[in-house]
């Protein structure tokens, strides 16, 4: 049996748009690897013992981007920044409910050893982060999607100025500045006064 051939997936992309939905069922095989790729960078950020596997965070990501099929997809780089955006928000939706049950809501006894293991400091973190990003992203969206794009999506800075259709210079300097902005934004207040 001869290996299928592999299409461009940007241009599997844009016919998945015009409605091919068959494109569909190509364009998976071709992206999986990078949606892993993008899962695991996001999983080495998460705490020990997170109840969300890789394979799990991938699954769902593809199932909300099966749900963006008229999405204006231009090529490989901003759909996998768009995949990198949605691993985010299935995890900072996750931390957000572990921090609710924290707090009383849901709450469950747990065996002395999953106790040991469950450390919502990690969860507080990418709550904050994701928070910041928010921020940013209210006054400067670029930088907040540049952000999102390195250090969540794992992507390099040839890769982000494609996604976002400028320069890599560009990016360099967004990366920089976004980087020093939550610093600042995310270290303890008073920590940076003065």
């Amino acid at each position: 049996m001869e290996p299928e051939k592999s299409e461009p997936v940007t241009e599997l992309l844009l016919r998945w748009r015009a409605g091919d939905q068959e494109c569909l069922n190509r364009l998976l095989p071709q992206v999986e690897g990078e949606l892993r790729r993008i899962a695991r960078h996001y999983m080495r950020m998460e705490r020990q013992g997170h109840t969300l596997q890789t394979t799990a965070l991938v699954n769902e990501a593809y199932l909300k981007l099966v749900d963006q099929a008229q999405a204006d997809w231009q090529n490989r780089a901003q759909f996998l920044g768009v995949a990198a955006q949605l691993m985010r928000h299935i995890l900072v939706d996750h931390a957000r409910g572990l921090c609710r049950g924290k707090r009383g809501g849901g709450a469950q006894v747990l065996p002395l050893d999953e106790g040991l293991v469950f450390s919502p400091a990690k969860s507080a973190a990418l709550v904050a982060l994701d928070d910041a990003l928010t921020e940013l992203a209210g006054f400067d969206p670029r930088k907040a999607q540049v952000v999102e794009l390195r250090y969540f999506g794992g992507l390099s800075v040839e890769e982000t100025a494609e996604a976002l259709g400028v320069h890599e210079n560009t990016v360099k300097r967004d990366w920089r500045l976004a980087k020093m902005w939550l610093k600042r934004e995310l270290s303890p207040k008073g920590a940076h006064a003065g």
